[in-house]
């Protein structure tokens, strides 16, 4: 004690000061330093949370991106299989109009054909009508005139020349 009276304390004082010490620190304890670890934890919480929701997000973003990019090879692949769909429809089709177009075309010789053999019959029912008049005509020329051997003779040979 003598050493708390040489450094001029009174234990007295002392005793109040460290009761109003104690006070004080429960005081900041409870309504200052409490609150402040509370904000600061809670602080804490929200930063891990958004850490942890910024990987969520970020994994998320990835897996759209994976999925972006299968819908957009499967819609590649739908819109080759509908192109080459269209071209083999079209093929068909072409092949169909061309055949068809054979079709007729051979319709339309056969026809024509048909029709050159008639012409030709006509043509060679008139021609044998020509000749058998022009038989006819000379006949009745040579039995008009008079007949002997060389006037015979020169009228067979005129009308083999007119024949040939």
């Amino acid at each position: 004690m003598e050493l708390i009276k040489a450094l001029g304390l009174d234990w007295k004082i002392l005793i109040a000061q460290l009761v109003n010490f104690s006070i004080l620190l429960f005081v900041l304890w409870k309504f200052g330093y409490k609150p402040m670890l509370k904000f600061l934890d809670d602080r804490k919480e929200k930063i891990e949370k958004g850490i942890i929701n910024a990987e969520k997000a970020t994994k998320k973003i990835e897996e759209a991106k994976e999925n972006e990019l299968k819908i957009i090879k499967k819609a590649k692949k739908t819109a080759l299989n509908i192109i080459n769909e269209a071209k083999n429809v079209g093929e068909e089709k072409r092949d169909k109009i061309i055949k068809k177009a054979k079709e007729e075309i051979g319709e339309i010789i056969n026809a024509e054909k048909e029709k050159l053999m008639i012409e030709k019959a006509d043509i060679l029912k008139e021609i044998k009508k020509d000749v058998a008049n022009l038989v006819f005509l000379s006949v009745e020329k040579i039995l008009n005139e008079k007949m002997n051997q060389k006037e015979d003779e020169k009228i067979i040979k005129k009308i083999l020349k007119n024949i040939k």
